[in-house]
């Protein structure tokens, strides 16, 4: 037992800490808090813990003294041999307070359980506040309960036994009670166990007092309705014991953790907030229409409503802007989710005309984003100036100006700077083009010439404010979770990128390599991030982004979660995403290359161009290509000309000449077809480093790979397959452990990760450590071998669904490929019969009950999915529904549902089917008017169930 102290004196106090804990070779358990004692929350300087075998666990235990009346926070740590964090407990810190009636000389044991990122979850605001949210208050019931804070006579053999649980979940006049092997635990029976108190943050705890003799004991907590109503939680008997060695202890508190009950599991419905339909909207789904959508969700047995990003994206001031990964700001909202109709209560009645006409003239089968932009703003431009003065100077205003400031001035600045010069190119803008607070000082300045213009923005933030506030407040009070997006990335001509330019790799661009969604890789188009930069404020710019989103969402979705292991990286030159490399990783280094026997880098890591690979691709006019795009540096051998040697510049030289009639056959063709000699490599060299080289992903495809010798083929497959399956798994799991916990700890928020692509082996177990939940897609699923995903294996920890906004809807999938269809009925559907050529209601049941049923925390749906349900809502083509094109880097985001909101509401038919289904899925749903129970599989206990539940216990 280690002994770390100052206070050895007659009015000292011992705490003994105790953790069972399995480590691995070369690490140890350490203690941390917040007092000198426990190192001040410097590891190095925290208590170590020392080991010892107890039955089949692993105890760790340390021990300082301390004074009375002594408290601090603290947490546990795993350490290597120096000391350095190799993982450290998630969650809240721990709480230590003495207890009153503590006398100087006693020993106090706390004994802990090690706290993962899921035993928090239950705490997340999308527990917390909403789907536990609770109308009375549980402390007013722990009043009445005697003993409590009780000080006791302890004599020689006398323990005092703290037990305290956490519960976030309890209904009204319900208690919670220990019940165990001895007559002060009820010997078994609910209305005869330890009623617990509640004392805060849904912790639940009382005091009992023991003698030595009556250890070991085993117990368990259960809720207890008083009217037969009892719930037991799962799992084998808690045992508390003690060495009859030692006779030191009088206090032990037990701290165990959650209370294991049988996991939430719930439902949802996801929609961009763009394709949302109502009868108040202009042309594109408006914040305050997420109140009509939380009311169907509610009546359909959904718990959460998933949106894509809702950031301004107002970049190109164009259709391109529909894209709402490539924010302008990632602070801002977007002025297109506005309803100007809740401007003011005093429209006159021309502007209310000019609304009801615009209504009309967009209320089109797809948004059309720049004739609403125009219209709305317009709009909103002849109200602010007529109410200008009363908004600006109302207290609510100057409350959300004063707590927005530090990003709505440069948001405004920018906005103002981006229309001005027509372009958010700020290198165009003069000596704006670098920011600097005193710029900005005189950009914003109530003395400028355009302050009023900068008043707009501000004006159209607050209102967006006011208005998706009032919608996410009405989803809470419903009980019905809304679930943000946290784009990986921000466009190269942002706001953000203008302020903070040294938190980015500017000559960089991020994208994905070649997967399910493209085989030929994504290119974003944003600079990646400078992570080395980023952390010497400790994330300070994830962190503001977070606390932002939390001021509406209490869940959101962490896009391409890979990224935060490492993100694919690509020169900014490039136009497709084939041709980069991890960031961070380990190359290839020119030395290891060598001992291995691979000596030409000047050869792997050019495009390889022999003329027999050009008259092959090209045919006729290989000659046309050569001469154009091409030099002939030796007999045979092609490199590509100074003004086209990039994709980039392939494609504007392919534009001079198609405007000049050169082209012998089509633009598109011949761009694929450079492209193809442009990334006939093999190596890519670094372009910082010269002596460091990165496999091309899928060089085995290439020819430049085809034509080495079998020895060097065999040797760069092998150093492939390092690369990008083994070398870098330590490195992508620090990376992932030192940003990612920042993101969780910034937020009460719940988090998931969307953990599609190329999964490094490392991701899963830094998820599952850290409480994320991850995604499953049944069309891609994680494991090897699999066509098609299977639910009902899937995790708890995860979030399931038939299909996702980046590929095409349940209906199309199901009605674009014959031959899958016809594998799919086989092999999950287990039928030897034709599937129909339709996706018809009875098939969409039949995939999405498979979701409902399957033991992920949640199954959220597209609503395009779910209308497959009625015959009604399918008649519109089932390509049509598809949300986005991930091969297209210019796809026009603008899909509508084709049916009202209000509609929608009025149809009981399909609420009832999709009601049922959550409910035959045993899936918990929120109270409607008519329901007085919150969860389908809730607590009906009786006592008959009790006694059922008592024969299970081991006594």
């Amino acid at each position: 037992m280690v002994t770390t102290g100052l206070h050895s004196g007659s009015k000292s106090v011992k705490i003994t800490f105790q953790l069972p804990y399995f480590t691995h070779w070369g690490q140890s358990l350490l203690v941390c808090g917040s007092v000198p004692v426990l190192g001040s929350w410097n590891v190095k300087k925290g208590v170590l813990l020392t080991p010892i075998h107890q039955g089949a666990e692993l105890i760790w235990s340390g021990s300082i003294t301390v004074p009375k009346g002594f408290q601090c926070q603290y947490q546990y740590y795993v350490v290597d041999d120096n000391r350095n964090v190799l993982r450290s407990e998630m969650g809240k810190r721990r709480e230590l307070v003495l207890p009153e009636g503590i006398q100087s000389g006693q020993e106090i044991e706390f004994r802990d359980l090690w706290q993962t990122g899921s035993d928090g979850i239950p705490f997340r605001s999308a527990f917390r506040d909403v789907i536990f949210r609770q109308s009375w208050d549980p402390s007013t019931e722990a009043a009445a309960i005697e003993g409590s804070n009780s000080k006791f006579e302890l004599e020689a053999e006398s323990i005092v036994v703290l037990f305290r649980i956490n519960c976030p979940s309890i209904e009204k006049d319900t208690s919670i009670c220990v019940i165990g092997s001895h007559e002060k635990l009820g010997m078994w029976k609910p209305e005869n166990g330890l009623k617990l108190r509640y004392c805060g943050k849904s912790v639940w705890q009382a005091e009992c007092l023991m003698k030595r003799s009556d250890f070991p004991i085993r117990y368990r907590y259960c809720k207890y309705g008083g009217a037969g109503n009892v719930s037991i939680e799962n799992g084998p008997n808690r045992e508390a014991s003690i060495s009859l060695s030692r006779s030191e202890a009088k206090y032990i508190y037990l701290s165990d953790s959650m209370m294991r009950e049988t996991p939430w599991r719930g439902a949802g419905v996801a929609i961009p907030m763009f394709s949302i339909r109502s009868e108040c909207d202009l042309g594109v789904g408006e914040f305050l229409d997420l109140k009509l959508l939380v009311d169907w969700a509610v009546a359909s047995g959904f718990h959460l409503v998933q949106l894509l990003p809702i950031n301004d994206t107002s970049v190109n001031m164009m259709w391109w802007d529909s894209y709402p990964y490539s924010s302008l700001s990632v602070f801002a909202l977007h002025p297109l989710y506005l309803r100007v109709q809740a401007l003011s209560k005093n429209i006159p009645k021309e502007i209310k005309e000019e609304i009801e006409k615009a209504k009309q003239q967009l209320d089109l089968k797809d948004v059309d984003y720049e004739a609403t932009m125009a219209a709305k703003l317009s709009i909103a431009k002849k109200i602010f100036n007529l109410e200008k003065d009363a908004i600006l100077n109302s207290d609510s205003f100057k409350e959300f100006f004063a707590e927005n400031e530090g990003w709505l001035k440069p948001y405004a600045a920018f906005c103002f700077l981006r229309d001005f010069f027509e372009t958010s190119d700020r290198t165009q803008w003069g000596r704006f083009a670098h920011y600097s607070e005193d710029k900005l000082a005189k950009l914003v300045s109530k003395e400028s010439l355009h302050y009023e213009i900068i008043c707009f923005h501000y004006y159209i933030q607050y209102h967006l404010h006011l208005q998706l506030s009032e919608a996410a407040e009405y989803a809470r009070k419903k009980r019905v979770v809304l679930k943000g997006d946290l784009p990986i990335g921000v466009d190269r001509n942002s706001v953000d990128t203008w302020v903070y330019p040294n938190l980015f790799r500017m000559n960089t661009s991020t994208g994905a390599p070649p997967d399910y969604f493209d085989k030929n890789g994504q290119n974003w188009g944003f600079p990646t991030y400078n992570w080395e930069e980023m952390s010497k404020d400790n994330y300070g710019w994830w962190r503001a982004r977070l606390t932002q989103m939390a001021k509406y969402f209490t869940a959101y979705r962490i896009d391409h979660i890979l990224g935060f292991f490492r993100i694919w990286e690509l020169p900014d030159h490039a136009a497709t995403g084939l041709v980069g490399k991890f960031r961070p990783s380990i190359p290839l280094s020119q030395e290891e290359l060598e001992r291995e026997g691979i000596w030409d880098f000047n050869r792997l890591s050019r495009p390889y161009i022999r003329q027999g690979l050009l008259q092959q691709k090209f045919g006729a006019a290989w000659t046309f290509v050569a001469t154009t795009f091409l030099n002939e540096y030796e007999k045979n051998c092609y490199e590509f000309k100074e003004d086209c040697n990039t994709e980039k510049k392939v494609v504007s030289k392919l534009k001079t000449c198609a405007e000049s009639s050169l082209l012998l056959e089509s633009e598109d063709k011949l761009r694929r077809s450079l492209f193809d000699l442009l990334q006939n490599i093999v190596l890519i060299q670094d372009p910082e480093d010269p002596r460091k080289f990165y496999p091309r992903f899928n060089l085995e495809d290439t020819s430049s790979f085809q034509d080495l010798d079998d020895k060097s083929k065999n040797v760069l497959k092998r150093l492939y397959y390092d690369y990008y399956f083994h070398r870098q798994e330590t490195l992508w799991r620090e990376n992932a452990l030192k940003t990612l916990p920042v993101l969780l700890n910034s937020s009460d928020m719940l988090a998931c990760g969307e953990d599609l692509g190329l999964i490094p082996s490392c991701v899963h177990p830094v998820m599952q450590e850290l409480g994320l939940v991850g995604l499953r897609i049944q069309r891609m699923p994680n494991e090897p071998g699999l066509e098609f995903g299977i639910p009902s294996q899937y995790s708890y920890m995860t979030v399931c669904a038939p299909s996702c906004h980046d590929c095409s809807t349940l209906r199309a999938w199901w009605e674009e490929d014959e031959d899958r269809r016809l594998r799919y009925f086989k092999n999950v559907v287990e039928s030897d019969e034709l599937p129909p050529d339709r996706c018809t209601p009875e098939v969409a049941h039949f995939v999405i009950r498979q979701h409902v049923e399957a033991p992920s925390m949640l199954a959220i749906f597209p609503l395009q999915d779910l209308l497959a349900l009625k015959e009604e809502y399918t008649a519109r083509p089932a390509a049509e529904e598809t949300i986005n094109d991930p091969t297209n880097p210019k796809h026009y985001w603008r899909y509508r549902v084709h049916v009202t909101l209000e509609s929608l509401n009025k149809d009981t038919e399909l609420k009832t089917i999709i009601k049922d289904l959550v409910r035959w899925g045993g899936r918990s749903f929120p109270p409607d008017e008519t329901e007085e129970s919150s969860s389908a599989s809730g607590a009906n206990s009786n006592k008959e169930r009790l006694a059922s539940a008592l024969e299970k216990i081991s006594i």
